[in-house]
């Protein structure tokens, strides 16, 4: 993290505002007309939350405070509580994961084609921090100076209750498990008797695995391959031995990148969370999961 993150941090509660525009680039989809739809808002809500959730590593660190029109954008309105969720975001943003992750839900939850793509634009204030993400520091300040000037909307509490009765992220409680269980829904996995939505890998994942798997990335490779041809044979080892002078974290990466290559919309996120469980790595599949300990 960086000195000037360091420093916030040592002076008290950081927090900060900044907000997202999007727009679509795909004819016919239009995000605005959508969230001024009921049925549509919800969708497109949960869209932008499943993003920040990718992007800012968890459902913690940050709140919505508002989603309003910005014509042609959706203008996205977040409160920042925790320097390095923000920080976790803006390298995201950066990357462009955070539309890659944008598309790929909206793709799923619109059923949209494949190439669909969103438009993204963020400020902090009258800031256009697009136009310095190369200098993180210098836009984790504008967005500190950027401080929230309303309460959430009492639109967003409504929906953010929706999203919770749904489970947008593993429930605090099992479901009661009968011998009556319906069977799990195809686009879902189940993984210590909680029930999760299944999903392309994205980056964050690709992140999030990259820094917690340590020298078991052989172990989970081995486990991928046994279903990913690109991963059986010799090629475990040609990898540590190609990113051997880049480290732990780039061999553990490159593993990743590797399958999400050559599985494309097959490189499931249950794929991942089950080599995992075959390496007896289950605290990080619980943190790739965001899973939040029972009470």
């Amino acid at each position: 993290m960086s000195k000037m993150a360091d420093k916030t941090v040592d002076e008290g509660v950081w927090t900060g505002c900044a907000v997202m525009f999007l727009q679509s680039l795909f004819p016919g989809v239009d995000l605005l007309a959508l969230y001024k739809d009921q049925q549509g808002k919800f969708i497109i809500f949960k869209v932008i939350k499943l993003t920040l959730r990718d992007s800012a590593g968890g459902l913690g660190g940050y709140e919505i405070l508002k989603v309003h029109d910005a014509e042609p954008f959706l203008g996205v309105e977040v409160k920042f509580v925790d320097v390095a969720a923000c920080q976790q975001f803006l390298e995201s943003y950066s990357s462009g994961a955070v539309r890659q992750s944008l598309s790929q839900h909206a793709c799923r939850l619109l059923a949209v084609p494949q190439d669909f793509t969103v438009e993204t634009q963020l400020k902090a204030g009258p800031q256009n921090l697009d136009l310095c993400l190369d200098q993180l520091t210098v836009c984790l300040q504008h967005i500190h100076l950027s401080q929230p000037e309303r309460l959430r909307d009492d639109e967003i509490d409504h929906l953010e209750q929706q999203l919770q009765s749904q489970a947008l992220g593993p429930a605090p409680e099992p479901p009661t498990v009968t011998q009556e269980e319906s069977a799990i829904p195809s686009n879902c996995f189940k993984f210590q008797n909680r029930v999760f939505e299944d999903r392309m890998l994205t980056s964050a994942d690709v992140q999030s695995f990259s820094n917690g798997v340590g020298r078991q990335w052989k172990h989970v490779g081995r486990a991928l391959g046994k279903s990913c041809r690109a991963l059986k044979g010799p090629a475990i080892d040609n990898l540590a031995y190609e990113y051997e002078r880049e480290g732990l974290y780039e061999q553990a990466y490159q593993l990743l990148s590797r399958f999400i290559q050559a599985e494309g919309r097959a490189a499931k996120l249950s794929r991942l969370v089950r080599a995992l469980e075959d390496s007896k790595l289950t605290s990080l599949a619980e943190n790739i999961l965001d899973m939040q300990p029972r009470e």
